[in-house]
């Protein structure tokens, strides 16, 4: 969940006093990553860990009796810092049991229950049944089918055939040929998903429930593309170091100190790690003290000439990296 450092009010609005809040920044929006996915969906990686970031959020909040009710693409960043994903705007959230607000959630990602309470609100009408924390799991369930099929689900999710069956287009969705991801064995994705997408709200699996899902047993590794937008602390670069230069200690010795100083320019180097030996064999780990410093590396350094050659400069997980485990194979 997004920190919040402060209230304070600014007096000098143009519509009188306002209160501020001020929070953490935060970096790319799972909507920008959708945008950059080109409609292709994004890798089972970043799914699972988008996922895993998101209940565990949502299943802190429901213990504390808090609905987040405006879950959305827009509302879900990563944390280059922290290395997770988390959630923002609270701005409709209400105690369960104790809603103040009438419309709750945003068109596309509204579950049943909240709709019918929209309408009868339009109306002048009451709702019979209360919208409770289920509805932030229906909200994340049409998030992570779009983050897997890359489309945006808007329409179908309000068309009669869903309602008839939406467990039939779910299947549809992950049989499609169109989607890259199908060539995954994906179904404990797909039966995650459905357990969040149950009209019933009552049959509609909790937060804490979704963790123990197989899906995150799932070892996946994270594509390059990933690496690419997901800032972290650590640079990873590629296409630096060739085999004779890893063979002949002086030539080694040199290149690392060339490396060291120039990406000295773009923050202090907390440590530089160039393996010999597989898995990671020439790539050079660069880890900054923050990843502010890590990001205008990795804008300067990709596609400048190093020895001849151009540098491919990624992001890599800090996590990873302070484990000592290097993903061999990320293209």
């Amino acid at each position: 969940v997004v920190t919040l450092y402060g209230v304070f009010t600014n007096h000098y609005s143009a519509n009188g006093p306002s209160r501020c809040l001020l929070l953490e920044l935060l970096d790319i929006s799972v909507s920008e990553l959708l945008l950059h996915s080109s409609n292709q969906g994004c890798s089972m990686w970043m799914i699972q860990h988008c996922a895993r970031d998101v209940l565990e959020a949502l299943a802190f909040l429901h213990h504390k009796g808090y609905v987040h009710a405006d879950l959305k693409p827009r509302n879900i960043l990563w944390s280059a810092e922290e290395e997770c994903f988390k959630l923002i705007d609270f701005g409709l959230s209400f105690k369960e049991g104790n809603q103040d607000v009438k419309y709750i959630q945003t068109d596309g990602y509204r579950a049943p229950e909240a709709e019918l309470q929209n309408c009868l609100a339009q109306a002048g009408l009451q709702s019979e049944t209360e919208c409770t924390s289920a509805v932030d799991l229906w909200s994340l369930g049409i998030v992570l089918l779009e983050m897997f099929s890359g489309m945006k689900l808007k329409h179908t999710v309000q068309s009669q055939e869903w309602k008839t069956n939406s467990s039939a287009i779910i299947d549809r969705i992950f049989a499609s040929e169109g989607v890259v991801n199908s060539a995954i064995p994906a179904y404990h994705l797909r039966d995650l998903i459905k357990s969040m997408l149950h009209c019933d709200q009552g049959k509609r699996a909790s937060a804490e429930k979704a963790l123990c899902s197989p899906f995150f047993s799932i070892p996946f590794a994270p594509h390059i593309e990933d690496l690419v937008m997901l800032p972290t602390p650590v640079l990873r670069l590629l296409n630096v170091l060739s085999d004779a230069s890893l063979q002949c200690e002086e030539e080694y010795e040199d290149i690392l100190e060339d490396i060291r100083e120039e990406c000295q320019k773009y923050g202090p180097v907390v440590s530089l790690l160039v393996p010999k030996e597989n898995p990671g064999k020439g790539q050079v780990f660069v880890e900054y003290a923050n990843a502010g410093d890590s990001k205008a590396a990795q804008k300067m350094l990709t596609g400048k000439i190093f020895d001849g050659k151009f540098v491919v400069a990624t992001f890599y997980p800090l996590s990873a990296y302070k484990r000592g485990y290097l993903y061999q194979n990320l293209l």
